[in-house]
């Protein structure tokens, strides 16, 4: 049950199809079109909150790059120069805005809090779910 004093029932089947809405809307399924998963889909974020992947790499900037002078690359409104494929961002706030911005981390930055439920999610739906490709 859900509440105090409903009779709202809450079922698997409730709770795997609420899931799925929210793998969707991740994937790109929301008012933006946008994946908050990098480099799925042809709309995603590219100003991603990750230093390995906003710095240039070892094999166009073979010095050493220190905490300092990466600065640079975070406030730089350039894309990533490497794509973080796979990374779930926070995403957007509750009005469905998104600032695809560096800065921005609350919304820019992938974390292990964000991505290990998703990643469970995935599995669920691929040992379970029908054989189906989503269009966004």
């Amino acid at each position: 049950s859900c509440g105090s004093g409903t009779s709202t029932i809450v079922t698997a089947e409730r709770l795997i199809t609420l899931a799925k809405k929210q793998v969707d809307y991740i994937l790109g399924n929301n008012p933006a079109k946008m994946s908050y998963m990098v480099g799925f889909g042809d709309k995603y974020p590219v100003h991603v909150h990750h230093r390995g992947s906003s710095v240039p790499s070892i094999h166009e900037h073979p010095d050493r790059i220190s905490c300092n002078t990466g600065f640079q690359y975070l406030y730089s409104g350039s894309p990533n120069p490497n794509i973080l494929v796979g990374a779930i961002l926070g995403g957007p706030d509750a009005k469905d805005n998104f600032s695809d911005d560096r800065n921005n981390y609350q919304q820019s930055e992938p974390a292990t809090y964000i991505n290990a439920p998703f990643v469970g999610a995935l599995a669920f739906f691929s040992g379970s779910a029908p054989k189906s490709t989503p269009t966004y």
